[in-house]
Order: structure tokens, then sequence, then C-alpha cells
């Protein structure tokens, strides 16, 4: 069996790739270009070139796959115009759908995020949640994940074979850009004053790439499934953190009207000036926004799927690599 992998060079990705080589499977990294394979040298591939923003690209890439995991869709960086920001997710996503209708993938994966499900006021975040119709919510992050989780779910209902997972917060080796280890990273440097309150589900990594695996190969077409592991707060992973790298505990905090203030404030003078991008952006304040507790219950009961790490081994464990590779001082 042949899986193929987009964004198999980012944290999740390679993870992915490890759990089907574990599993037998034949793994393909389908990677940009000018990609970095030096960061997949532990794993054994083929290497196929494209680019989401290439349709033809992505056609050719999945032909003769089994399986194709997408962990690399679209997601704002830099401050750009929403309608740009959109157009691209659309596009991207639309391509990679072509591609497994194209390529006649048995099975699809998309990987989404859970700024998708609206705040539950009654309980934990769970996979029914959904919005009544497009949020009018200006943050792109939250417009571009709402747009291809929608994408995927209509064209499921169209016959697409494609399945929704959506790891929650996620830690561990690999994350050389780095992403959520970012805050690993800068805590354990101390160049974090103070952080914003708020739920979160955190989880290893490997377990979360594990569950994804596992909801490509047994997921219901067109359902979302939960990747979970534990839920905790930005509070107590920040104390993890503090203690793993031993640090002294963070004792300022910021309100999240604040935060918003000050990641508009910074977006608006990267967009006069240009300049370094935001410390702050509006994308790390949608996360810490929109944060919930999750209900990992239906890919427990449906796929067999639960965590074996805890938050802390996660933490540890995305610790002790970042300092191997020097992101650590």
């Amino acid at each position: 069996m042949k899986i193929g992998i987009i964004g198999g060079t980012g944290m999740l990705g390679h993870h992915l790739a490890i759990a089907a080589q574990l599993r037998q499977y034949e793994v393909v990294i389908i990677h940009r270009k000018d990609s970095n394979l030096s960061h997949i040298k532990d794993l054994q591939f083929e290497s196929r070139i494209a680019d989401l923003n290439d349709r033809g690209s992505m056609i050719r890439a999945m032909e003769g796959l089994d399986y194709v995991a997408n962990c690399a869709a679209y997601y704002p960086t830099v401050p750009k115009p929403l309608a740009q920001e959109i157009k691209t997710a659309r596009l991207q996503m639309q391509f990679f759908i072509d591609g497994v209708r194209e390529a006649k993938v048995s099975r699809a994966l998309y990987v989404g995020g859970s700024i998708v499900l609206p705040k539950n006021p009654n309980g934990l975040g769970h996979e029914s949640l959904d919005y009544p119709q497009e949020p009018e919510s200006t943050n792109a992050y939250l417009r571009v994940k709402w747009l291809m989780d929608y994408m995927a779910k209509i064209n499921a209902e169209d016959g697409l074979p494609i399945v929704i997972g959506i790891p929650s917060m996620t830690f561990g080796e690999y994350d050389y850009a780095p992403t959520t280890g970012r805050l690993i990273q800068d805590v354990a440097n101390e160049e974090i004053p103070a952080y914003v309150h708020g739920l979160r589900n955190a989880v290893y990594a490997g377990d979360a790439a594990r569950g994804l695996l596992l909801a490509l190969e047994k997921g219901r077409f067109g359902e979302r499934y939960l990747i979970t592991g534990e839920n905790t707060s930005i509070e107590e992973i920040i104390k993890m953190i503090c203690e793993i790298a031993q640090v002294p505990m963070i004792k300022k905090t910021i309100p999240l009207n604040m935060a918003k203030f000050i990641s508009k404030s910074q977006e608006i003078k990267y967009t006069l000036f240009r300049g370094s991008p935001p410390t702050l952006s509006s994308t790390a304040v949608a996360i810490l926004a929109y944060g919930q507790h999750l209900d990992g219950s239906k890919a427990k009961e449906e796929l067999g799927y639960e965590p074996d790490l805890t938050v802390k081994d996660a933490i540890e464990r995305a610790y002790n690599w970042f300092k191997k590779e020097g992101y650590i001082e």
C-alpha cells in the first residue's frame, strides 16, 4: 500500500510518515521543489515534487497512491488582505481535492484545525459543533480553516473519499519552523514576559500522527475526528515548560482584548512599513480566543485511538529535541 503525505517535512507529517512506516506502508513524500529533505533523512521514502498552488502537479503526484494525507493545509502567517487569504485557501484545497478525485485515490485525509468548532457553552468541544453559516469574523485563520473544512465536507457528500482529522495543540520533535513548539522555545529562552489565559487540549505529535493514520484508514467519509491528548490550560502548559527548562515561572498575564489590540497594532505597522513580521499574530490570537477543552470519545470509539503520552511527556520530548537542535540556549 502506498501512502502519500503532503507536508511530510513538517512536524506532524514527519510523525505521520514514521507511523506509516511502522505499519509497513510505502511512503511517498509530496513536497515543494525547495523543501529541505535533510529534515527527513531518517525516513525511507519516495520523493515527488508538487505544489498545492499547482493543480496539475498535485494530480501527477497522487497517481498510483492508495491513500493520501494533507498535513500542509494553508494557514495565514504574515498579514495579507482577507480576500487574498480566502482565495489562496480555496484554490489550494480545491487542487488537493482535484488530485484525490483525478488520481482515483481510495482514501484521503484532510488535517484541519479545532478552531472550526464553535465554543460549546455547555461542555466539551466535539465534532458535531458547527457554524450555521460562514463565520462573520474577519479573522483570517478562522475563515480559511472554516472554508477548507466546509469544502472537505461538501465534496464528501458528492462522493469524494475524504476524512477530516483534527489534532489538538501538538508538541513534539521535528518542529523545524517552529510551529506550536515556538511556545516551548520562547519560554525556555525566557523571551516571553507574559501570557494569555486559555483552555487547551494538548497531544504528543507521535500520538496525533497515529490517530490521524487511524482516521485515514478507518474514518467515515465526510466525518470529523478529534485526535486529542489531555485537557489542560495555557497556564499549566507554561508551568510544565518552566519546570522542564528550569526557568522561573512567568507571573504576568495579558487580557485577551489587550492581546488582540497588540496584534492588530503590530499587523498595521507591518502592512504599512514591513520590517519584521508581528511577534503576536492574529492567527496566534485566534487560537487563544477560540481554545476550549475537547471530547476525544468519537476517535476512541470508532477508530480505537487513545493517546499514550501525557502532555508533560510531549513537552519534555519537544524540549529535548529543541535543545539538541540549538533552538534553546
